[in-house]
């Protein structure tokens, strides 16, 4: 026998203002259900949450909830007024004696239940209304991006709860790892119309692709019948046009028909340009530390990132991720070691706060202000990799529309925060691309573009992440920030790293781990020259010595032929001296890659 839905929405219509967010809906939501909700970002995903909720009141239609079914939603900007601590929030709606649920969702969650409210960052407020929806325990679940501002390891600790739970639920998340652990059915938003499979999220693009391959087949048919229909109207008899008046308005129909179909969203032109090639040696650290008072950061720890890597820092919230790559990018000094940065370096910085964009501004603004790509003497355009383009057509590019143009920045989502974050960065040529959390509200074909892009990236990325999927698609080496200052280097992703992963006892307990490159894992050349080499000759060992200095001496010459030949006047106005200087250019690129190639092998005998 079925059993009664616990939440059916039925003729759902809604507007605001404009073209229909939805119209004549119809769903239900049955006991039990584990439910992945999917769309692209602006499609409508949060808006039919909070219907769901009873939090937004459509137009039309009727929303049931059998009695005594409770339905509880996870508040993106939960108010906390009135309430002094995080806790008492979390606690409010519990019975006496049953705040133990709080606690222990706040320790799951990585949060301080006695944080007053006036101090708690946007995270810990999200979370404090997770953990409160948690110990509520209702019958539904709303969670609309549960796992943004979470560490991978309450990441797990969610997905555990979420996996174990009896309750029904309806999630909505950008994490595709997430997704395919916990869903068991998807409702997929597009252009207004909300279609349901009885499968997790494990099947969406498979059955996405298949909806559209036939949504094109039909439209190609259609298109080919009102082409027959019109050459049939403009050559027809016209005595008989009066006898075949129905035909004429069935062609009407027809194009009517193509005309009321929603063409779909594409994807987001987004494009990145690595400019000048950098050195081959980006980044080398060298027993480089930091402490906070009594708080380690990071204790000794040597890195070398050769141009091309893809470097991924994980752990949990607060251990000090950010912070090191302050440390590698040079933003910040270690208290210990040294950092060297290579040659020709142009750093584009993804900020996970988006503290680059001023919220007052309008997105026009936003582009048009900025020192770096704003065009001299017009207001309109912007410098994108070089050309100029009008604003308002990049920012299409972007998927914004007119009138989000002279809108605030403060008035967008989290996704098309992102998204106007990355057309800043995009606009501008890069070869060092620092990302950290890229991948907070971005929906899945624009997550699927970006990694797309950074495979084609000829440039170095360093990627501060928690999504699990997005690091295994992108990363060729993973840090680990493992906890009490601890940095340990792993080769490949994600995966590859809890593969390899030993737990700190016994790490302590072995050989200390030489140190590793980001790219390859080869030793650490300070180490390695402080080491016996009994594998060199006296020629290779003297050779081995002398590289270093060599390096630094290429590095420092190309340093000043690049900045001789980033004068434009000289190629007018000394043509043989700029073409000596490039030519000059090209012959010590070729030698610093071959004394850096040759140090590698000397190294790896050494070792």
């Amino acid at each position: 026998m079925a059993r009664a839905p616990i939440l059916q929405l039925t003729d759902i219509s809604l507007t605001f203002g404009g073209n229909p967010v939805f119209d004549g809906l119809n769903m239900t939501i049955q006991p039990g259900d584990r439910v992945a909700l999917v769309g692209r970002n602006g499609s409508g995903k949060s808006t039919l949450m909070k219907v769901m909720a009873g939090l937004v009141e459509p137009d039309r239609g009727e929303i049931v909830t059998p009695a005594g079914i409770s339905v509880g939603y996870m508040e993106q900007d939960p108010d906390l007024s009135g309430f002094a601590t995080l806790g008492e929030f979390a606690a409010a709606s519990l019975p006496p004696g049953e705040a133990y649920r709080v606690e222990m969702a706040a320790e799951g969650l990585k949060f301080d239940a006695a944080r007053p409210v006036e101090t708690a960052s946007g995270g810990e407020r999200r979370r404090a209304a997770l953990a409160r929806l948690l110990a509520e325990a209702p019958d539904l679940m709303l969670l609309d991006e549960p796992t943004n501002h979470l560490d991978i390891e309450a990441i797990g600790w969610l997905e555990e709860q979420l996996s174990q739970t009896r309750a029904a639920f309806v999630l909505i998340s950008h994490d595709r790892a997430f997704l395919r652990a916990l869903t068991r059915a998807t409702l997929w938003i597009d252009r207004g119309e909300v279609r349901r499979q009885e499968r997790g999220f494990e099947a969406f693009e498979d059955w996405r692709e298949t909806t559209w391959a036939a949504e094109d087949e039909a439209r190609h048919k259609l298109d080919r019948k009102i082409k027959a229909e019109a050459r049939w109207a403009v050559e027809g008899i016209s005595a008989r046009r009066k006898r075949n008046m129905g035909r004429v308005r069935a062609l009407q129909e027809l194009r009517a028909e193509r005309a009321a179909q929603i063409r779909r969203q594409g994807a987001a032109a987004m494009a990145l340009d690595s400019g000048p090639q950098s050195g081959k040696r980006v980044i080398e650290a060298q027993g480089i530390s930091k402490s906070f008072g009594d708080r380690v950061i990071l204790k000794p720890f040597d890195l070398r990132v050769l141009r091309g890597d893809r470097v991924a820092f994980v752990g949990p919230n607060g251990v000090g991720k950010t912070t090191l790559i302050k440390m590698l990018t040079g933003q910040i000094a270690p208290d210990t070691g040294e950092v060297t940065l290579g040659t020709n370096l142009d750093v584009a910085v993804f900020d996970q706060n988006r503290s680059a964009i001023n919220p007052e501004l309008s997105l026009w603004d936003a582009m048009t202000t900025d020192p770096g790509m704003a065009v001299s003497g017009r207001a309109d355009q912007v410098m994108v990799r070089g050309t100029p383009r009008h604003v308002v057509g990049y920012l299409k590019d972007f998927l914004f529309d007119d009138a989000q143009m002279r809108a605030p920045v403060g008035s967008l989502s989290g996704g098309e925060k992102a998204r106007l974050l990355l057309a800043r960065i995009m606009a501008r040529p890069s070869n060092l691309l620092v990302l950290d959390e890229p991948t907070n509200d971005l929906d899945v074909e624009t997550l699927d573009l970006l990694q797309d892009i950074l495979g084609d990236y000829d440039g170095t990325v360093l990627l501060v992440s928690h999504d699990r999927d997005f690091i295994d698609r992108v990363a060729t080496s993973t840090v680990a920030m493992e906890g009490d200052g601890r940095g340990v280097i792993y080769p490949g992703g994600w995966s590859d790293y809890r593969a390899q992963r030993v737990e700190p006892a016994r790490q302590d307990a072995a050989t200390a781990r030489p140190a590793a490159t980001a790219g390859d894992s080869k030793a650490d050349p300070a180490a390695r020259q402080k080491t016996a080499k009994p594998g060199l000759s006296f020629t290779e060992k003297h050779r081995l010595d002398a590289l270093p200095a060599i390096i630094a001496r290429l590095e420092a010459e190309i340093a000043k032929l690049s900045e001789f030949l980033s004068d434009a006047a000289i190629y007018t106005d000394a043509p043989a001296k700029a073409q000596k200087a490039s030519d000059a250019l090209s012959e010590r690129q070729d030698a610093l890659d071959a004394a850096e190639e040759e140090w590698l092998l000397l190294a790896e005998k050494a070792g």
